[in-house]
C-alpha cells in the first residue's frame, strides 16, 4: 500500500480568541505573538487513518504539506508518528491561496509523487473550516472519493468506508486508488515515541518549488485564487441580564416563562 496523506501547519486552535487580532487594510489574520504554530488536528486524524493501515497492511507513507517558512519542528511530527517520508511544497509561491489554488499545487504534487492507493486528508482544517481541499483534489486527479470517514478497512482492492452521518453511518465501498477525508471520529491519535522523534530528526524533508511540479507560479497561491475575500472580522460576543421580578419563587417562575416565550425560546 502507498499512502499519501495531505497535512497543513496551522495555528493553534487552542489559542484564546482574544489573542486574534485583524488587519482591516489587508484583510488578513495577524499571527498572535509568541504562539507557535501546530500541526492540524484533523490532518493527524488523516495520518492516524494511514497509519493503521500501514500497521495491518505494511506499505509507506508520505507526508505532504504546503506553505512558506514552514516550522521544522511541526512538519516533521508525522515522520516522528510513523510516516516514511515528508515532501514540503515550500516556496512564497504557495501562500494565501484558496481551497483551489492550494487543491491544484497538492494535487500535481501527488502527480509528480506517481504510484498511490490513498489518498488522505483532514475533514478540513482547524483554521478556515471550508472542508473543499480533499474533494477538490480528488476531482483534479480523477478519483473517487468518501468524505468525513470513521473508519476504514482495505481488502481485495476496495476500501470499506463507515462515513459519518447526521444521524449515525454509512457503508460505503471504493476502489483503489482512491482519496478519503478522515473526520475525529476515526478516535485517539498516537503520540510520537523517542525512537519515532529521533528517527525524525535525522531525516531531511524533500523540499519542491512550483517548477518542481511543472507549475507556473501565477496558478498558485494567491495569484491562483478563484475566491475573493470580501471581509474578515472577528465576532463581536454581547450579553446582558436581566432579572425576573415576582413576588414568590411561583411567581417569577411563570414570568420567566413568560419572557422565554416571549424570545420564542418556548
Amino acid at each position: 500500500m502507498n499512502m499519501i496523506v495531505c497535512l497543513k501547519q496551522v495555528i493553534d486552535p487552542e489559542t484564546p480568541p482574544a489573542s486574534f487580532k485583524i488587519d482591516p487594510q489587508s484583510n488578513k489574520i495577524v499571527p498572535p505573538p509568541g504562539i507557535a504554530p501546530v500541526l492540524d488536528p484533523y490532518s493527524e486524524y488523516a495520518l492516524e487513518a494511514a497509519l493503521r493501515i500501514k500497521d495491518a497492511k505494511g506499505g509507506k507513507i508520505t507526508a505532504l504539506s504546503l506553505g512558506s517558512d514552514l516550522v521544522r519542528e511541526v512538519v516533521k511530527k508525522p515522520l516522528a508518528m510513523g510516516a516514511d517520508e515528508l515532501v514540503l511544497l515550500e516556496d512564497e509561491a504557495f501562500t494565501e491561496g484558496d481551497s483551489w489554488s492550494t487543491a491544484y499545487a497538492l494535487a500535481m504534487a501527488i502527480k509528480k509523487l506517481g504510484d498511490y492507493d490513498l489518498i488522505f486528508c483532514g475533514r478540513q482544517a482547524a483554521d478556515w473550516d471550508a472542508g473543499q481541499v480533499g474533494s477538490a483534489i480528488a476531482e483534479l486527479l480523477g478519483l473517487p472519493s468518501v468524505t468525513v470517514a470513521q473508519k476504514i478497512d482495505i481488502s481485495d482492492g476496495q476500501a470499506r468506508v463507515e462515513r459519518v452521518t447526521d444521524d449515525g453511518y454509512e457503508v460505503i465501498e471504493v476502489p483503489l486508488p482512491a482519496l478519503i477525508t478522515v473526520s475525529n471520529e476515526l478516535g485517539e491519535v498516537r503520540y510520537p515515541n523517542i525512537r519515532g522523534i529521533m528517527a525524525a530528526r535525522k531525516k531531511e524533508p524533500i523540499i519542491w518549488r512550483p517548477a518542481d511540479i511543472g507549475v507556473d507560479a501565477s496558478e498558485l497561491g494567491a495569484a491562483g485564487r478563484r475566491t475573493r475575500l470580501l471581509k474578515l472580522w472577528l465576532p463581536v460576543r454581547e450579553g446582558k441580564c436581566q432579572m425576573i421580578e415576582g413576588d414568590s419563587p411561583e411567581e417569577q417562575a411563570v414570568n420567566l416563562a413568560l419572557k422565554l416565550r416571549e424570545a420564542k425560546l418556548l
